[in-house]
């Protein structure tokens, strides 16, 4: 797989900042100027792209009421029919030119989920940079392979996948043709318990299938989005909407304007902080360096005096002999009068005899 990766005008690879995805979903409540709204404040807040969903309730499941359709897992959706929430979830497709327009105006990267064939063939024709595959779309294979015949990056969410379903989707991706996928840890929880996030999985993903890596997070706070980038996430989605007291399918699990910022910087610090693998010191650590230690006359010492644990010590500063010296110096005479914080220097260490017993 591709380790270097355009979608629109940035790069994503293993030395380039980590690329972050605001999440819009369902948080628009069906109001486009609402919609807008989320994409001025994701870029506000510091993210890279905006990420929409493309389906009808009809293009991803049946309007039917059997017991199979009934949302019963103990979410918070629970009580309702697929069909239904889809219904009250997904972003007019009328809206989704402007949308992008907005987005791209703003200096955001703008893609989406598509669900279906149809939904494909529609984004194809507003010209998307990339397309995201949701957790539970990785077991469709012919719409992995109608996503990956087009050959443009691809982002496999792995929320509801076992390794077999990760392994079966990316040898689709490739048979296709397509070596740019991105993997995404995910959890399909909403919110996810912290416990059950398991990102030391992120780097094992990447050895495993040799790609990027990244995070979509359904936890609360931006604690596991910044231990992922240290762990190697390359991308990190979060939901995003204005304020969870508004309401909507995802606004529980979401973040806030000020939270997404929050969780931007900090990923920016951690980036920062992470650097590379170097033991060399910084022109900061050098000049700290002064104040190591290193072997001083303790006491006012008389020319032939012995050196002794009392009158030679390892203190700070660095500016006398190196610590490694002092058993060697022990027991040697001093060669001339030297007082009270003496750096010690091998002109002041007499070697032609021992001390007496």
């Amino acid at each position: 797989m591709n380790r270097e990766i355009k979608i629109g005008n940035h790069i994503i690879s293993e030395n380039t900042p980590c690329f972050i995805v605001a999440e819009m979903s369902a948080n628009h409540n069906m109001d486009y100027d609402r919609a807008v709204a989320i994409i001025r404040a994701a870029k506000e807040a510091g993210a890279d792209a905006v990420k929409i969903q493309t389906y009808t309730a009809d293009t991803i499941t049946l309007n039917c009421d059997d017991d199979c359709f009934q949302i019963t897992q103990q979410t918070l959706w629970d009580g309702t029919t697929l069909h239904k929430l889809y219904e009250t979830a997904y972003t007019p497709w009328e809206w989704q030119g402007k949308l992008r327009d907005e987005a791209l105006n703003m200096g955001l990267e703008f893609f989406s989920s598509p669900f279906d064939g149809s939904s494909v063939d529609f984004l194809e024709e507003l010209g998307m940079p990339a397309y995201k595959v949701a957790s539970f779309e990785i077991t469709d294979i012919p719409l992995i392979r109608k996503i990956a015949k087009l050959g443009k990056p691809m982002i496999l969410a792995t929320g509801v996948a076992r390794l077999s379903d990760i392994d079966l989707a990316v040898r689709t991706c490739r048979e296709a043709g397509n070596e740019n996928v991105i993997l995404l840890k995910c959890t399909s929880a909403y919110p996810t318990p912290y416990e059950d996030v398991n990102l030391r999985t992120i780097p094992s993903m990447r050895e495993t299938f040799a790609c990027l890596t990244g995070l979509s997070d359904h936890t609360m706070g931006s604690a596991v989005a910044g231990a992922a980038v240290a762990l190697g996430a390359r991308m990190v989605e979060k939901h995003l909407t204005l304020s969870r007291a508004d309401g909507g399918a995802d606004s529980a699990f979401s973040m806030e304007p000020a939270e997404f910022k929050e969780m931007v910087d900090n990923i920016r610090k951690i980036e920062a902080a992470l650097g590379s693998v170097t033991y060399e010191l910084t022109p900061g650590q050098e000049r700290e360096r002064e104040h190591s230690r290193s072997l001083f006359v303790a006491r006012d010492m008389k020319a032939g005096e012995v050196f002794t644990p009392e009158n030679l010590r390892s203190v700070r500063p660095a500016n006398g002999l190196h610590t490694m010296y002092y058993e060697e110096i022990l027991g040697k005479r001093i060669t001339r009068d030297a007082g009270l914080g003496t750096p010690l220097r091998w002109e002041l260490v007499d070697f032609r005899c021992e001390s007496p017993e």
